[in-house]
């Protein structure tokens, strides 16, 4: 169960790592942890938003159901190119799109992957819900535009708007904040 912790402006701060992870449901804490392995197995430096969308699409039937079907086969299969030497590219760098310059990051997380969670359980809250689900950290990701998530959605083929509109309380599309 998510609890609400008065936390500072992570646009300001940046997110806490321990306050992230300390109030992930089940289902999205398997998700960090499948996120994580993919990380270290690929030698990446840090979780990334593709590490965090791989482990949701495989681990979450809600999610898959969101995209057409031979968009999840096509998604999957090029996040495993990704696993297995694609991603060597990005391991030269961080995932910072849209960061803010001098702000401290959330060690072992792209500062985007790190906004990404943060905002997962906002979008929640504004709903009413105690906690976030896997569509609520979909409507982030596909909403987080230049990010490493978003780029793989795009070399598939798939429209991350389409996609946000499917999602259930994301109304016109609009499923972020602050991107």
């Amino acid at each position: 169960m998510l609890s609400r912790i008065p936390r500072q402006s992570a646009v300001d701060h940046g997110p806490d790592h321990v306050e992230i992870e300390g109030r992930l449901t089940d289902e999205l804490a398997s998700v960090v942890a499948g996120a994580r392995r993919r990380a270290l197995r690929d030698g990446d430096r840090q979780i990334d938003t593709a590490h965090l969308l791989h482990s949701l699409v495989e681990s979450d039937p809600e999610v898959r159901a969101v995209f057409d079907g031979p968009q999840v086969a096509r998604l999957l299969g090029y996040l495993v190119q990704r696993s297995i030497g694609y991603g060597l590219r990005w391991q030269i760098g961080v995932e910072d799109a849209g960061a803010v310059p001098g702000v401290p990051g959330m060690p072992g997380w792209s500062p985007v992957a790190a906004r990404v969670m943060t905002q997962a359980d906002d979008r929640a809250v504004r709903r009413g819900e105690r906690s976030a689900q896997g569509v609520d950290l979909l409507a982030v990701l596909v909403a987080a535009t230049g990010s490493r998530a978003v780029e793989v959605l795009g070399k598939v083929g798939v429209d991350g708007g389409v996609v946000a509109r499917r999602i259930p309380g994301t109304g016109e599309g609009r499923v972020g904040g602050g991107w």
